[in-house]
């Protein structure tokens, strides 16, 4: 009997142990990354020309988007990771097709997630494809010819419900004019993304660092008309993914104007990423995966959006880097791999063949209007694969 009880206990200490031994990281990775592989071939196999990936209706069935919808440079920048992960040809040559059913945005109406559109896509194949320049280029300047020297910011939407709207998602736009400045010298395009990102400091954010999700301007004077949360849960909450948005967008900041050589504006981006940081770390739930917004009133029942953990996950990553702060640096890198190990798991991660094709469960779009609740969101992969790439 009492060998028998010997055992028993040895079993379940030993299954215990092996149940809190962690996935090697590059283990980790190789399992997404070729689980995202299969996916985005299912994917491109089932897309209509022309079309880009958006979600999975209340009926489980996709649902798909045109070009000009915001989200259409995800898809070909998840290729492009995919491919730098694995080198696979195939994978590779849907990069260059899907990136190329994007050549005429340029030539239609457009607002500021052209920068999304466009830094996502060609952004992440340029080195292999110098082609692609010139049209970045051309984008670029078009995302700069939206700014305003009165209001100090580039417009986000032509809205008549506002006069002069700026979200907090626009600071992720700022990459394409860094970048295109840095490859041409185009100093016109940094100090647009230079002004649009301190007029953000002075206007979007709270005494803690969280921040709203738009301030409406006036064209005339420059002089804020209001402050909202139009995606959150109020206008005074904080709402997951604008959160997400102000770190994110801060830290790529503080990174290129760093690599511009103008050490005092890199300073001042990486003091905002490392205090929003701070908010957020103070406010994550245990498993890294925030609920759709931080203030929503029915947590722990409130939804869990995967595409927020997803982008403060690539966030801290590689602000984990940049900080001089070591206490800071070790808490950012392990609540993001905190976050990708939750991201992996089969709780958030789908099997191929489900899921509409997407990698990701559990994002929220907007739960205000009942749009994508709890569904697949292609930006929740893109930075996922990225976040992974970081680490």
């Amino acid at each position: 009997m009492k060998r028998i009880i010997y055992t028993i206990l040895l079993l379940t200490g030993l299954a215990a142990c092996s149940n809190q031994r962690q996935e090697p990281l590059q283990a980790l990775k190789e399992r997404v990354f070729a689980t995202a592989a299969e996916h985005a071939r299912n994917m491109d196999a089932r897309l209509p020309e022309r079309m880009t990936p958006r979600t999975v209706g209340p009926d489980g069935e996709p649902v798909n988007a045109g070009i000009h919808w915001w989200c259409s440079g995800f898809y070909p920048g998840s290729l492009w990771y995919i491919y730098k992960f694995g080198g696979d040809e195939g994978i590779l040559a849907l990069a260059r097709k899907h990136c190329a059913r994007l050549d005429s945005l340029y030539y239609g109406h457009t607002d500021h997630d052209i920068g999304f559109q466009v830094n996502c896509s060609y952004g992440n194949g340029v080195d292999a494809n110098p082609e692609y320049e010139p049209y970045m280029l051309l984008c670029a300047e078009k995302l700069a010819g939206r700014f305003s020297p009165v209001t100090g910011v580039i417009k986000s939407w032509d809205n008549p419900k506002w006069e002069y709207p700026v979200i907090i998602d626009n600071m992720m736009n700022l990459e394409l004019l860094m970048v295109e400045a840095r490859r041409h010298g185009r100093d016109d395009l940094k100090e647009v993304a230079y002004t649009h990102a301190l007029t953000t400091i002075k206007n979007h954010f709270r005494e803690d660092f969280s921040t709203y999700h738009l301030v409406n301007y006036s064209p005339e004077d420059g002089s804020v008309l209001g402050k909202q949360t139009v995606q959150g849960y109020a206008d005074s909450s904080a709402w997951a993914r604008g959160q997400a948005w102000a770190l994110y967008g801060y830290t790529m900041m503080a990174r290129e104007a760093s690599l511009a050589g103008d050490s005092s504006r890199s300073e001042v981006f990486l003091a905002q990423a490392e205090a929003i940081a701070r908010y957020l770390l103070g406010r994550l739930p245990e498993d890294g995966i925030p609920y759709w917004d931080y203030d929503a009133p029915d947590i722990p029942d409130a939804p869990r959006d995967a595409s927020a953990g997803a982008i403060t996950a690539s966030a801290l990553a590689e602000l984990s880097g940049l900080t001089g702060d070591a206490a800071l640096a070790k808490d950012a890198r392990e609540m993001a791999l905190k976050q990708v190990r939750t991201l992996a798991s089969p709780e958030y991660m789908a099997e191929p063949g489900t899921n509409g094709d997407f990698l990701l469960k559990h994002g929220v779009g907007n739960l205000n209007t009942h749009s994508e609740e709890d569904a697949p969101l292609t930006y929740a992969d893109y930075y996922f694969l990225e976040a992974l790439l970081r680490l």
